[in-house]
């Protein structure tokens, strides 16, 4: 069962230009590239939820920082 519903997103310009350059330098369409957002801030968002924290380290300098979702 796979039911699609439709949904209409209003973006401004500069963001529609985020969310186009995004697709395109990972050659997605645009659709798929905000499914593959969502179910990104769905797993960060349930790990925090659980109480773990989320980071991104530099190669190079091994630094780390926390991500935040703000919610």
């Amino acid at each position: 069962m796979n039911d699609k519903r439709t949904m209409t997103l209003n973006l401004s310009a500069i963001e529609m230009d985020i969310v186009e350059k995004l697709a395109d330098e990972k050659g997605l369409s645009k659709t798929a590239l905000v499914r593959q957002a969502l179910r990104l801030y769905q797993s960060i968002s349930d790990r925090i939820s659980r109480g773990e924290k989320v980071f991104v380290e530099d190669p190079a300098t091994k630094d780390k920082a926390e991500l935040m979702v703000l919610s």
